[in-house]
């Protein structure tokens, strides 16, 4: 029993994991969607640059090795020779060949401010990477919705013309009855049998495409799409304001990335202090007259206070601020095409909102009328004042208005939603 029940809360929770609305097609889609491993990826390579930037102030240990030979050494005057050997001393001087083991440990005392930028600039690259990753999700709701409406205007498609070929089969049989009584014509019965075999090729094409499209949309939320039909999203009321567009954050991260290479320009012509320490073993040592004397290896250090200015990036510095003037211009440039695109898609797609509710409104008067005519057809065609071609049309005609109302109904659904979009609201 305990199993039983186990089994069905199981299925009941993958059931109701299943997307089926418009909400749950995005959120899954956003979920499933590659890309979303990007925050990972720009995170992790954050903390590395971050890192690597705070090992400035780590003390920095080079290790080196050499042995040379070289032309000449320093050696002892004359006079001083001439007296070395008068006592019998051997005093040959330092030798031509010479090695050296080293170890330069050096520590910053101020860099200028140069890791701090480079922190900064690490920052500001990361938060430029997310807000790309945050404007291509977001594009992507609109993909979704795209879909998503088009598949409830295939199923308003199919379900019309599953309507069609009701009110064609019924009236297929009544005409063959009247045929049978001598009332209609073999040909009145092939013209609804002929157009009744359209509306189902029809409706065949129609469930193919809609087929293809609950296919692309099951890829990008990653899971099939259990029921037959789609959930049709309520209608919202969409306010004039616009909130923050992830587009917007992008182009103030680039600027925020902008400033933060400011600061790493205005840095690189600052001078640098740093403590050192060096100290090898080999030949010669600190001790010139002691090597002149031995030749023994010897154990030698110096430790100081080092300043290093490059005064070379003074020569680019001026042209370095300018590009990024340029840059920043460029950014400036990039922001109000974005707003003013918005502004007019938002212009667009409330007008549209305003036309369909106008067109909406006659739609069901004329959705009555033409049902009202195609039935007081039937009734005529009953008793012979028509033929199957008026019957046909009139009812081409009902099924035309049908479907145009619901068709502008899911058109203004998807209107507000994409206004609302456009809104990021």
């Amino acid at each position: 029993m305990k199993r039983t029940i186990l089994l069905s809360l199981m299925v009941l929770t993958a059931l109701t994991s299943q997307a089926q609305t418009l909400d749950e097609c995005c959120r899954l889609a956003r979920e499933h969607y590659p890309e979303i491993r990007q925050y990972d990826l720009i995170a992790e390579t954050e903390q590395y640059n971050i890192s690597n930037a705070a090992r400035a102030w780590i003390p920095q240990v080079v290790l080196s090795g050499q042995a040379t030979y070289q032309s000449a050494t320093p050696t002892y005057p004359e006079a001083f020779n001439a007296m070395i050997a008068a006592n019998g001393l051997d005093m040959s001087g330092i030798r031509k060949d010479q090695y050296k083991v080293a170890i330069d440990v050096s520590q910053n005392i101020w860099d200028g401010g140069q890791s701090r930028a480079n922190r900064e600039i690490a920052e500001a690259e990361a938060t430029e990477q997310r807000s790309r990753v945050d404007v291509s999700l977001y594009d992507l709701q609109s993909r979704i919705q795209n879909l998503y409406f088009g598949i409830l205007l295939l199923d308003e498609r199919v379900a019309q013309t599953e309507t069609l070929i009701e009110v064609l089969d019924a009236n297929l049989n009544r005409m063959r009855t009247y045929y049978k009584n001598g009332v209609a014509m073999q040909s009145d019965v092939d013209a609804i049998e002929a157009e009744l075999l359209t509306a189902r090729q029809t409706l065949g094409q129609v469930e193919a495409s809609r087929a293809s499209f609950r296919r692309m949309l099951e890829v990008f939320i990653g899971q099939p799409l259990t029921d037959e039909t789609l959930t049709r999203p309520a209608m919202v009321e969409v306010a004039s304001r616009t909130s923050l567009r992830p587009e917007l954050a992008m182009f103030d991260a680039q600027s925020n990335k902008l400033v933060a290479h400011r600061k790493a320009i205005t840095t690189s012509v600052m001078p640098r202090f740093s403590a050192f320490a060096q100290g090898y073993y080999g030949y010669p040592g600190l001790d010139m007259f002691k090597s002149m004397v031995s030749s023994e290896w010897t154990l030698n250090a110096i430790v100081g206070v080092r300043m290093s200015w490059n005064i070379g990036a003074f020569y680019t510095q001026k042209n370095n601020l300018s590009k990024l003037d340029a840059a920043e211009r460029q950014i400036a440039i990039q922001r109000d095409v974005f707003l003013f695109n918005t502004e007019m898609q938002a212009t667009q797609d409330a007008d549209e909102i305003v036309r369909l509710r106008s067109v909406l409104e006659d739609d069901n008067r004329i959705v009555e009328l033409r049902r009202s005519v195609r039935m007081a057809a039937e009734s005529r065609l009953e008793n012979g004042v028509i033929d199957a071609t008026d019957l046909l049309r009139k009812i081409a005609d009902e099924t035309t208005a049908t479907l145009s109302r619901s068709t502008h109904e899911i058109e203004l659904l998807q209107a507000t939603y994409r206004l609302k979009t456009t809104l990021n609201q």
